[in-house]
């Protein structure tokens, strides 16, 4: 009799687990890896930091020419007079896809003031660069540095592109304004950081 409780017990256990089993497959499992603390299938930043640079201490305006994954091209001078946020990310990338839809809520919040998202996709093409854009709902556009890697260039100097992702807040004038390594947990930290740049002029 203990026998066959025991086994109905044993297969009511591998029921539960092949369910849970199952629920996790429907998850993104390298953003749950990321979240475990597994760094397997991407560059980990050192930690999330957040640097601010008062208006005095910036350095010259950042000047770039970028092909996106549409096919259209942009520059600098296009986003001249607004404040820009650039995310560096790659498809592959865990924490990128952890924080992207922090980024889109970010992006939707200030969809009506002088305020333009870009991703910089550091590895992909364009059918990748896309189909991450679809997955995780992501409306602004991005630039793809193996078609144009001038892009990279332009900013190689202004943050360490080897931690990634990286986001950075442009000021009105092109100028970095705040340096934010590791992933974006929360849209409202960087909506707050935003807003502050956009409230300088």
């Amino acid at each position: 009799m203990t026998s066959k409780f025991a086994k109905a017990a044993a297969s009511i256990a591998l029921a539960f687990t092949m369910v849970a089993s199952l629920a996790a497959c429907s998850s993104d499992p390298l953003a749950e890896a990321y979240r475990e603390g597994s760094n397997n299938g991407f560059i980990a930043a050192d930690g999330f930091r957040v640097v601010e640079i008062p208006e005095e201490e910036r350095t010259e305006p950042v000047e770039f020419d970028a092909v996106l994954d549409n096919g259209e091209t942009v520059t600098s001078d296009d986003y001249l007079g607004e404040v820009l946020v650039v995310n560096f990310w790659y498809a592959a990338c865990a924490p990128c896809r952890l924080e992207a839809p922090e980024l889109e809520a970010a992006h939707q919040e200030f969809i009506d003031d002088e305020v333009e998202f870009l991703g910089v996709n550091l590895y992909d093409g364009a059918e990748q660069s896309q189909a991450f854009a679809d997955t995780y709902g992501i409306t602004y556009p991005s630039a793809l540095t193996t078609v144009d890697g001038s892009i990279k260039l332009a900013f190689a100097g202004k943050t360490p592109l080897n931690a990634v992702p990286v986001t950075l807040v442009l000021d009105q004038e092109g100028r970095v304004a705040v340096r934010i390594i590791g992933v974006v947990e929360s849209a409202s930290i960087l909506e707050t950081l935003v807003r502050d740049t956009l409230d300088e002029s």
